[in-house]
């Protein structure tokens, strides 16, 4: 008997992630049975969720990166806040010295007011009705009122900084929920065509290598770190050491070259000179493919190393067929 489980399951997801849409029509006459999705139809959206998973990832490694940022900022104001607090301490000391000096004159009133403003605006315009002070003291009640209207900015800006990191994290966890979502999709889908995906054609993933070709200098330190870490599993967001995404080897492996790169695909696509013709790349230049939703380096005799997608491990593949493709152009760091 036939195992019609595999047919029946690949049928549920292609329905749900849009290949049902291909025999949809069949489905309005009542007592029409309709066809199942051809291989071709599912290879194309397997190729279709790869390109999506590797754009999610790349969103999510973006929002993480500014979620990063926003904390940086927040605490780095934080410390700003608490600088300033000090100075706005120190200057209400002083008032309230002058204070303690009006009341010994007997003129209570203004400084006392002056105490208990509200905020800094109000402070700032009772102390110009102070004529009665000395051109020093109201210097001094000046500097106490931009103090606390700095103070008050300071913690504002923090406030609001602190929600753009909250707001961050919480869009870099719908990302990684996403990118969960499609990858089980895909993986549900390659176990009913374990022979669909083509761009495992020639992959070798032996842990441990090492680099042998031709590069020389940077690129070839850059080349020796990516063939070191073959074999280690892809992880989404991952920069090492125990494992890497895409654009988070090829930032290992040239920071390993001296050369700093940015984290997401898309930022190390603005870093170099660019190449589009493949005939023209060197061993160590970055490869772009699917509208830089991926990434990987140019080994030399029409190879690369990468780290492909969740469920498989960092490895060198043949560029021909699927990869070529897939590319888009390169840069030379």
């Amino acid at each position: 008997m036939k195992n019609t489980g595999g047919r029946r399951t690949a049928r549920r997801i292609a329905a749900s992630t849009g290949i049902g849409a291909v025999v949809a029509g069949s489905l309005l006459v009542p007592g029409t049975a309709y066809a199942e999705p051809t291989r071709e139809e599912v290879e194309e959206e397997i190729e279709r969720l790869n390109e999506e998973a590797s754009t999610a990832v790349e969103e999510y490694n973006q929002a993480k990166e500014d979620h990063e940022v926003a904390e940086a900022r927040y605490d780095e104001l934080d410390e700003e806040v608490g600088a300033e607090q000090e100075n706005y301490e120190a200057l209400k000391e002083k008032v309230q010295k002058l204070a303690n000096a009006t009341y010994q004159s007997g003129d209570l009133d203004s400084v006392a007011n002056l105490l208990t403003s509200n905020g800094p605006e109000n402070l700032l315009e009772q102390t110009a009705d102070l004529n009665y002070l000395s051109d020093s003291q109201k210097a001094q009640l000046d500097e106490f009122g931009e103090s606390a209207e700095r103070l008050f900015s300071l913690k504002d800006e923090a406030e609001e900084a602190l929600e753009e990191a909250e707001e961050a994290l919480e869009k870099s966890e719908e990302a990684k929920d996403e990118v969960e979502e499609k990858i089980s999709e895909q993986e549900e889908l390659l176990t009913q065509f374990p022979d669909a995906d083509v761009s495992t054609e020639g992959a070798n993933d032996s842990g441990g290598q090492s680099y042998t070709g031709s590069a020389t200098g940077n690129a070839a330190l850059a080349l020796d770190f990516a063939y070191a870490q073959i074999g280690k599993p892809y992880i989404y967001g991952g920069t090492g050491p125990n494992g890497y995404d895409c654009s988070g080897l090829t930032q290992a492996a040239w920071r390993h070259g001296g050369v700093d790169l940015p984290r997401t695909t898309y930022s190390q696509a603005e870093v170099g000179t660019r190449i589009y013709d493949m005939n023209a790349l060197q061993p160590g230049d970055i490869m772009f493919f699917s509208s830089l939703g991926h990434n990987g380096l140019y080994a030399g005799n029409g190879q690369m190393v990468h780290a492909p997608r969740t469920g498989r491990n960092i490895e060198v593949v043949g560029l021909a067929a699927y990869w070529a493709g897939q590319f888009q152009f390169a840069v030379r760091p």
